[in-house]
């Protein structure tokens, strides 16, 4: 799955926002249970809003900017 066959959304999940940010399974879990990456749970799938990939990019180019 590329990020071109990935429809803008407002939610993703998990395996599609590996795909957005380009890091593996356990990089994304470990972002959500360190609170880096926001998620939701909807039933017993867990989805991460399109915001919350916006806002850790975010914060990746504001760690950048510091060091």
């Amino acid at each position: 799955m590329t990020t071109a066959n990935l429809p803008q959304r407002r939610l993703y999940r998990v395996h599609e926002a590996m795909v957005l940010l380009s890091m593996s399974r356990s990089v994304i879990y470990e972002l959500l249970r360190s609170g880096r990456l926001r998620s939701v749970h909807q039933g017993r799938t867990r989805l991460i809003p399109a915001s919350a990939i916006a806002d850790y990019i975010a914060l990746l180019e504001q760690e950048a900017q510091a060091s």
